[in-house]
C-alpha cells in the first residue's frame, strides 16, 4: 500500500513539474532569460504606470512596450549625468537597429513641475529622433517611480530654478507581455547593453 502512494507523490509531483516548465515557457520567465543576465535581480521590479507623452497623450505602460524598451528616470535639466546615459541608450537602440532588432527608448522625468510634455519632448528628440519622453503629474511620476524603485529627492518650494535633484540612474529593459526583465548600471557600454537586449529579444 506504501509503494502507491509513492507512486501516486511521484506522478502529482511530474505533473506539476511539467505544468511549471510549460508555463515558464510560455510566459518566457526567470530561466527563459538566465543565460541574458549577467547577475541576479532581486525582489519585484516594475509594474503598471500612466504618464503623458511629448504630445499631451496618455500613455500606458502596456501600450508604451510594444517592444523591447529601455527605460530611464532622470531629468531634462540634469547637467551631465541625464545626457550621458540617455545619449548612450541611443546608441545602443541604433546598433540593435543595424542588427536587425527592434528596440524603443523612453525617458521618464522625476522632475515634473519644470517637465512639461513639451519640454520632455523636445528633450527625448534632441537626444534620438525616436525616443519617447514621458512626464505627468507628481503623482504619477511617484508611482512609476516605485514601481522600479527609483529614488529621487526634489527640493522643496527651491529658490533657485536651476536647482539638481538627486535620482537612481539605473536603464531599466522592459519587454512586451513581461514586463521589467533586467537592468544596467551606469558603466555599462552600449555595445553592452546592445548585446544584452538582442539576447531578451531572441529568447522570448
Amino acid at each position: 500500500m506504501r509503494w502507491i502512494y509513492v507512486i501516486a507523490a511521484a506522478l502529482v509531483l511530474a505533473a506539476v513539474t511539467g505544468v511549471t516548465v510549460f508555463w515558464s515557457v510560455l510566459r518566457g520567465d526567470a530561466e527563459t532569460f538566465a543565460s541574458c543576465r549577467e547577475g541576479a535581480v532581486a525582489g519585484n521590479i516594475g509594474g503598471e504606470f500612466t504618464l503623458v507623452n511629448g504630445a499631451g497623450e496618455t500613455v500606458t505602460s502596456e501600450a508604451l512596450v510594444s517592444e523591447p524598451t529601455l527605460v530611464y528616470f532622470g531629468y531634462t535639466f540634469c547637467p551631465d549625468v541625464c545626457p550621458f546615459d540617455t545619449v548612450r541608450n541611443a546608441a545602443a537602440i541604433d546598433l540593435l537597429a543595424e542588427e536587425g532588432v527592434e528596440a524603443q527608448n523612453a525617458f521618464i522625468t522625476v522632475d515634473p513641475a519644470r517637465d512639461t510634455p513639451e519640454v520632455v519632448g523636445e528633450f527625448a528628440q534632441a537626444i534620438h529622433p525616436e525616443m519617447i519622453g514621458l512626464t505627468g503629474s507628481p503623482q504619477q511620476i511617484r508611482e512609476a517611480a516605485e514601481a522600479f524603485r527609483v529614488i529621487y529627492q526634489v527640493p522643496q518650494d527651491p529658490e533657485d530654478e536651476y536647482y539638481l535633484v538627486n535620482h537612481t540612474t539605473f536603464t531599466y529593459l522592459l519587454m512586451p507581455e513581461e514586463g521589467f526583465v533586467d537592468y544596467f548600471r551606469r558603466e555599462a557600454p552600449a555595445e553592452q547593453i546592445a548585446e544584452r537586449v538582442a539576447c531578451f529579444a531572441e529568447a522570448a
